[in-house]
């Protein structure tokens, strides 16, 4: 799966001041990734509001990318929830062509065991036409996945072929590294530790603000994969600012408020999610100009 090496982008679903989707600034942001460096996408995660779009909605959210992508960058999908059989029948059900792997997120609300969690991914990957990337996100998910159920999970289902590990944990990403298969691939999920994960031995990160300073976030990447600190660590240090205040109220209100910077999106979200705070966006602003992007 070299096609998952690299920066891969969690896409946010634009939305109109009247609470629909417009497929006319999501096309801008899937061109702009395009054209900047970014290695894939990843269509209907969690910074793509996918919990609060309707099932029509994610088929024409999926319509306008594969369109405006066109085929140049491999694409990943999430498939996800806290309900095993519902996720199975999805997966049994959904158009998955176009798509390289999906991306299926560890249960919600429900704080599953290890067992259960095992076993939750047992079922995804025996139902999945596609490879499939774990995703464990804890702060979101309430419960954690632990290092020894990703490499059970790893270890046992040769269709599961990378975690997404967003626990902001650096030492749960190194006993991962430690311990997983050869050709397991470990992606942060975290955008203020892909590069030292990318050093340590990762395959890169499905990053948010990678969306926005696509250029540079790519770049940085690529240069911790080949071991590039000194680098890439001077890229690392430029963006932690702006990375760290795209999730200080919270993702993906920050992220879109970085877009509408740029002019490329507007900055609305779905309820219960509200628009980033005047205050957090005068401050964005102001490091954009900073980093000479405005």
């Amino acid at each position: 799966m070299q096609e998952l090496i690299g920066t891969g982008v969690a896409l946010v679903t634009p939305f109109n001041a009247q609470g629909a989707v417009d497929h006319d600034a999501l096309t801008k942001v899937v061109q702009h990734q395009i054209e900047n460096g970014i290695d894939y996408l990843v269509v209907l995660g969690t910074t793509g509001e996918s919990v609060t779009l309707t099932k029509k909605e994610k088929q024409e959210v999926i319509h306008t990318i594969k369109i405006a992508n066109s085929d140049r960058l491999p694409m990943v999908i999430g498939v996800g929830g806290n309900d095993t059989a519902v996720v199975v029948n999805e997966l049994k059900t959904s158009d998955l062509s176009g798509f390289t792997a999906i991306l299926s997120v560890s249960p919600s609300y429900n704080k599953p065991t290890q067992e259960g969690i095992y076993q939750h991914f047992k079922a995804v990957s025996e139902a999945s036409p596609l490879p499939v990337i774990l995703y464990n996100v804890p702060g979101r998910t309430s419960k954690n996945m632990e290092p020894s159920t990703t490499i059970r999970l790893a270890t046992d289902f040769s269709n599961i072929i990378a975690v997404k590990e967003a626990g902001n944990d650096m030492g749960q990403y190194l006993s991962i590294l430690r311990d997983k298969p050869s050709n397991f691939h470990v992606i942060s999920g975290d955008d203020d530790l892909a590069l030292p994960v990318a050093l340590a031995g990762g395959s890169g990160v499905i990053s948010v603000i990678g969306q926005a300073l696509p250029t540079e976030f790519s770049e940085m990447i690529r240069q911790g994969i080949s071991g590039n600190a000194k680098d890439a660590f001077k890229t690392h240090f430029d963006l932690m600012t702006i990375t760290s205040l795209i999730f200080s109220e919270n993702n993906p209100a920050g992220i879109k408020a970085v877009l509408e910077s740029l002019q490329i999106t507007d900055p609305y979200v779905r309820l219960p999610l509200v628009e980033a705070s005047g205050i957090l966006k005068n401050e964005i602003k102001k490091e954009l100009q900073r980093l000479g992007k405005r």
